[in-house]
Order: structure tokens, then C-alpha cells, then sequence
């Protein structure tokens, strides 16, 4: 063959691949596949989704569910994935996304306990999927894999396995799902301010078989409540430094993805620091920190403190005294809502409704202002300019993205509690309340 046309038959490939990789990266963007979304950041690239919605406008179905849950549902393609209580049984559903029709419903275990005040239950932590298959965690300790015909993979307890779980309201940590692999952290004890007892594990399975890869122990000398987190593993990556964050035990530390080595450890979040003048033996953490390119933004409890991380080459060790890494700390934090970073700024949901913008480079507070007065439980999310958050009593505010505040819908879904977050997958925004998934679009 001519060399010009093998040179040119190259080159067309080239372009083919490059074609290709660009379209499956698309696509994968438009799919939900865990929580906080395709790039774990809470951020969706879709545009035209409905500001405005009720029972009758805008809603394309909804699906009644069989019990509460606070998961947030996971998308691929067609097939959206939500976790539910049923009696004592939790539960596995797959629903088609052009119409809400089960597809299959699998009881993966039993057990199911309600938290105070139906702030939640034991499906709470949301499922993963990689397109071929999902992984579910309930607060039990269950962890199970199923194909998308819901065949199960595997399944195992994580109690049995790691140790006993002690944590008050279950263990509602929400496993990181990067590549082939899932990671864990489990950090919980004895509610009991005469016992020291308290365990820490971040932890990495093959997500293929369920075989443990790795446990790191998470040295800490917290006591009571606060050897207790709720909240999730999160993973920083900027292309040169990728790293598991765990947060809880009044600190956070990063972690090799390769070994569970720690990496680096933010301490004194609760005091007395240089950060946190108080300590507070009820002081345990439920939001998890969000991250962006160069930054990690840390949410504490109660009256705790909100902290910037600078992501750079001092970030080793203890770094909690290192002023090239801690840029600037806040008295406010959110208590439950995961931070949301978006361009240059920082929005915080507090619990009570009020809705907090920062600037992200020097925390700088741009305003700070009251939305529906209710508990808030969920995490915002943004899409197309957009803030997207949703209360307790289940009425959703949007509110325009930017450096000024401005409420732009409060809609509300027929009086059901809402506690998971709202999310946008394919051109449409899903909401599970406690009674029902409901697929937004226009």
C-alpha cells in the first residue's frame, strides 16, 4: 500500500478515536452516575431545565416509591437507580427514565431503622453506577454489587468484616466509586464519654469482587459524638494530584489512592485551635468537603468553622498551622448541605434555609440570605446559571447563579418531605421524596 495512503488511513483514525473518546466523554457527562454527580462536584453541563414545576407543569412522571429513603439516585442512559425502605426491607429499584416504569425491584437486605424525628433511615447513602453495574450501601452495613438486570454480583456485610459498626443513626457514608474501585471510610464509636473506644478505616475494594485491596487505620483522639461521621469519602483530582479525602473525627486528611497512606491532615476543627476557639463533645461531622481544581473546602458542625485548602506542594503532613496551605477560614458552616463550588465562588445551604455566597479565593462574604424557612437536608446542585436545593417540607428554591442574590422559583411537590439532593441527568432534573421520584423536564 502507498505510504501517503497509510498516512492518511492513520490519521483518519486518529480522528475517528479522538471523535469517539470526545462523544463517550459527553455522554458520560449527561448521565448521573453518583453521588454528586459525573464529576462529583454537584455541577451539571445541561441547559433548558424547567425553573418552574407542580404537580401539573413541567412534571413528566412520577413514581410512586415503597417507603422513605434520603439516597440520591444514580442515572445511566435510561435506567435510574434509587434505594428505598419497604417495612423492615431496603430495597433496590430500577426505573426507566422516559417513563418511570419499575423495571426490577430486589430486596438486597433487612433491618431498616428510622432516624429522630423522620430526619432519615437506613437508605440513605446513595447508590453508584459505572453503566454495567450498580453498587448500593444502606446504614446497616450492607454493601451489595448488581449487574443492570439486577442480578446480584455480590454482597457483604462491612460490620462483619472491618469490625462492628457503632454510630447512632447508622453508617451513612456514601462509598467513592473511582475506576475500578470503591473506597470507604468508616469512623464511629462508642456513644460513651467514659469510653475511648473509636475506629477509623478508610478503606478500598475491587468493586469486580468485593476483595478488600487496602485498610488504613485513621488514627484520632476524639471522644464521645464526636468519634462519629456522617459524612462521605470524597476524591480530589487536578490531573497531577489525586488523592481519597476523609473527613470526620474532628479532622480531615487525604489519602493515596494507591496504598491509603495519609497523605496530609487538617486537625484542630474542633477547638481550641487557631480555627476553632470551642470544643464541643456533640461536634461530629455530616457534610462532606467539596473540592475544585487547586481547592478543598471544609465544613465542620454546628457553630464549627467552614476552612479553604490550598491544593499545592506544601499540602503534607499536618498542615493545620501551614499558612500556604490554610488560606482562610469561616465561623459559618453548613451543618448537613455539602458545600457547592461554581467558577470563582462558594455557595453554603445552611440548615436552616438561609443560602451563604463566599468568594472562593479569599472567603469574602458577597451575601448571605434567607430562602424557605425550613430544615434543609440535601446538597444543592447547579445547572445552566442555576441553584437548585430542595427543604425538608419538600418545597424547592431555585436561585440564579452569581455574585447577587436572587430567588427565582420556590416550587413545591405536593407536601412530601424531601432529604436527598436534586439531580440532572440527560436534560432532566429528578427529585425522590419520600414518597416518590418525579422526572422535571419541559
Amino acid at each position: 500500500m502507498h505510504l501517503i495512503t497509510v498516512y492518511r488511513l492513520r490519521c483518519m483514525l486518529s480522528a475517528f478515536c479522538l471523535l469517539l473518546a470526545c462523544f463517550t466523554s459527553i455522554v458520560q457527562a449527561d448521565n448521573w452516575p453518583q453521588w454528586r454527580g459525573p464529576q462529583r462536584d454537584g455541577i451539571s453541563t445541561a441547559i433548558s431545565i424547567p425553573v418552574e414545576w407542580s404537580s401539573e407543569n413541567n412534571v413528566a412522571w412520577r413514581a410512586p416509591m415503597p417507603g422513605q429513603g434520603g439516597a440520591t439516585p444514580a442515572v445511566w442512559g435510561d435506567s435510574i437507580f434509587v434505594t428505598s425502605a419497604d417495612g423492615d426491607d431496603l430495597v433496590l429499584l430500577c426505573l426507566d427514565t422516559r417513563n418511570g416504569a419499575e423495571r426490577w425491584r430486589r430486596t438486597v437486605t433487612s433491618g431498616n431503622q428510622d432516624a429522630r424525628a423522620g430526619e432519615g433511615n437506613s437508605a440513605s447513602p446513595s447508590p453508584s453506577t459505572d453503566g454495567q453495574h450498580v453498587w448500593v450501601f444502606f446504614s446497616t452495613g450492607v454493601l451489595a454489587c448488581y449487574d443492570f438486570q439486577g442480578e446480584e454480583q455480590w454482597k457483604f456485610d462491612v460490620g462483619e468484616r472491618f469490625g462492628k459498626i457503632d454510630i447512632q443513626f447508622g453508617m451513612a457514608s456514601t462509598p467513592l466509586l473511582v475506576d475500578n474501585y470503591l473506597y470507604l471510610q468508616l469512623i464511629h464509636g462508642v456513644l460513651d464519654r467514659g469510653d475511648d473506644t473509636r475506629s477509623g478505616q478508610v478503606i478500598k475494594l475491587d468493586k469486580l469482587s468485593g476483595e478488600t485491596v487496602w485498610v488504613q487505620e485513621r488514627i484520632t483522639q476524639a471522644g464521645f459524638e464526636c468519634k462519629q461521621s456522617y459524612a462521605s469519602p470524597v476524591l480530589y483530582d487536578d490531573g497531577q494530584q489525586r488523592f481519597v479525602i476523609a473527613h470526620g473525627a474532628d479532622c480531615t486528611t487525604g489519602h493515596s489512592l494507591d496504598t491509603g497512606e495519609e497523605l496530609w491532615r487538617l486537625s484542630g476543627l474542633n477547638g481550641p485551635s487557631d480555627i476553632n476557639t470551642r470544643y464541643d463533645d456533640t461536634f461530629r461531622f455530616v457534610a462532606s468537603p467539596a473540592v475544585a481544581r487547586g481547592w478543598i473546602i471544609v465544613p465542620t458542625a454546628k457553630a464549627g468553622p467552614l476552612v479553604a485548602l490550598r491544593v499545592n506542594e506544601q499540602l503534607k503532613g499536618d498542615v493545620s498551622s501551614n499558612p500556604a496551605v490554610l488560606k482562610w477560614h469561616r465561623s459559618e458552616t453548613p451543618d448537613v448541605s455539602i458545600p457547592l463550588i461554581v467558577d470563582d465562588l462558594v455557595y453554603l445551604l445552611h440548615k436552616d434555609g438561609k443560602l451563604q455566597c463566599v468568594e472562593l479565593a479569599t472567603g469574602k462574604e458577597l451575601y448571605h440570605q434567607r430562602t424557605h424557612t425550613v430544615q434543609h437536608r440535601s446538597s444543592p446542585v447547579y445547572a445552566d446559571g442555576r441553584i437548585y436545593f430542595c427543604g425538608k417540607d419538600g418545597v424547592c428554591t431555585v436561585v440564579k447563579a452569581g455574585r447577587n442574590f436572587e430567588i427565582l422559583a420556590e416550587n413545591e411537590m405536593n407536601g412530601e418531605p424531601i432529604t436527598a439532593s436534586p439531580i440532572v441527568a440527560n436534560g432532566t432534573l429528578f427529585l425522590r421524596t419520600y414518597a416518590a421520584v418525579y422526572a422535571i423536564r419541559k
